[in-house]
């Protein structure tokens, strides 16, 4: 062991006689140990929330969408789908149509955003349909009959079909047949409810609900809003509260019918091989789709939300740093007392030989010592909540604030490897004053009185 980390060791594990200075050095070992312990935790959550949106944005949502910079839709859409799927990064392709429209069911009404969608390729560019935890999405299939027979059977046990449509479906009279009635919902366009939508109208799977398009179509009597029936064929749980509160998906083929769009649709959506080139993707397919197209991608989509986190993260880092910096002070303290406390000790040695860097020396490595032993510690409790949040789901959140549940810690290597240096730095930088002031104690002031 070198002299200075010899002395150093000693000064700290040696009882002294003013016992404050001991209880200032635990002071600062608590303080930076407190101090990286809560940095550690802060940015595990921000990493988490991160980490945690980005995994369901990009579960629910495509890489890069392309639509139309007109308002009239996407024409000869399945050549260009074709032709784009084969260009470079992109992995697949799916048409959709977004449109505004208003589910009711009954007295209760909800504003959602209907997504018409083709099932065998929306499965290859989002996990949305993965996500359907009651019922089934398999009637979404453009080539799948309606599987009206599970349905039909469910309502008869819940209660009998008349009682389940009842308020649902006004053109439902008493005097309908069963028959009648299992043709009427057979007849009816299938739609996947998110959970908190469905729990808002009170719908089940089963249940009849109202599709109303404010792309009304012209009567003699005035414009008219579209509006059709259609039957919940299931009920998706994505985790992420704007979906679940506002989305809903059916057939491509029915929103058209519903918007009267024809054979067109509003948007083309692809999933690339590296999320994070996906802006020079969507540039390479806006230049490849034509003139008239624009491609946006999922960074630029959430642009502002990832802008925050990121801020919050540098804000986070600094005010709890802050409490790293007290620690620091603390150290500074306690060494200058120390200085004041052994400065008989430190004429000693310079009279024996002992050099002024080397008494320099000692004091570094002091309050370095501090600050790896607080830093230590920090690393292990901060980890281990971290860890312990992570498994258990410690702190929960309301989701129609928060759009997740709890709150996710996701603790980074990296980011303890940068909290410890800056830790340790503090403390290194706090040692400079009285390393100095101890390195400039003259032996014969010292000892000319003892």
């Amino acid at each position: 062991m070198r002299f200075e980390l010899f002395v150093a060791t000693r000064y700290l594990r040696a009882k002294r006689r003013q016992a404050f200075i001991g209880v200032i050095t635990a002071i600062s070992i608590l303080g930076v140990a407190a101090g990286v312990a809560s940095l550690i935790v802060a940015l595990a959550i921000n990493n988490g929330f991160r980490q945690d949106l980005q995994q369901r944005l990009l579960g629910s949502t495509s890489h890069v969408s392309l639509l139309r910079m007109q308002s009239d839709g996407i024409k000869d859409w399945p050549a260009l789908l074709d032709r784009l799927s084969h260009q470079p990064h992109v992995v697949a392709a799916a048409p959709a149509i977004y449109e505004q429209v208003l589910i009711s069911r009954g007295p209760r009404a909800r504003g959602a955003v209907l997504k018409g969608m083709i099932p065998s390729y929306e499965r290859k560019v989002s996990d949305l349909l993965s996500t359907v935890k009651i019922g089934s999405a398999e009637a979404l299939e453009e080539s799948t009959a309606n599987p009206v027979d599970e349905d039909i059977s469910r309502l008869n046990a819940d209660g009998g079909v008349k009682s389940k449509i009842a308020g649902e479906d006004a053109g439902a009279t008493t005097a309908d047949s069963l028959g009648e009635v299992q043709q009427r919902v057979a007849a009816m366009p299938p739609i996947v409810l998110g959970k908190d939508m469905a729990d808002d109208l009170g719908a089940t799977v089963g249940s009849v609900v109202l599709v109303t398009s404010p792309q009304g179509e012209l009567t003699p009597f005035g414009m008219v809003p579209k509006y059709n029936r259609f039957r919940v064929v299931g009920i998706f749980n994505s985790g992420f509260f704007d979906y679940d509160t506002s989305w809903a998906f059916t057939r491509l083929s029915d929103a058209q019918r519903l918007f009267g769009l024809g054979d067109l649709i509003s948007v083309i959506q692809f999933k690339v091989d590296d999320i994070y080139k996906a802006d020079v993707v969507a540039k390479e397919l806006e230049q490849a789709a034509g003139k008239g197209f624009m491609a946006t991608s999922w960074m630029e989509q959430n642009k502002a939300l990832f802008r925050a986190l990121r801020l919050e993260r540098v804000v986070t880092f600094i005010t709890i740093g802050l409490i790293v910096f007290v620690a620091a002070l603390n150290i500074l303290i306690s060494l200058t007392m120390m200085v004041m406390e052994k400065t008989k000790d430190i004429a000693v040695l310079l009279s024996m030989g002992t050099r002024k860097s080397q008494i320099r020396r000692l004091f570094i490595a002091q309050g370095v010592l501090i600050g790896l032993v607080g830093t230590a510690i920090g690393l292990v409790l901060g980890y281990a909540l971290s860890w312990a949040g992570a498994r258990y789901h410690l702190i929960s959140l309301a989701p129609e604030v928060y759009s997740i549940d709890y709150v996710p810690f996701a603790p980074r290597v990296v980011d303890g490897l940068l909290v410890a240096l800056v830790a340790i730095g503090v403390s290194f930088v706090a040692t400079m004053y009285p390393s100095w002031s101890a390195a400039r104690i003259l032996p014969a002031e010292a000892l000319r009185y003892e």
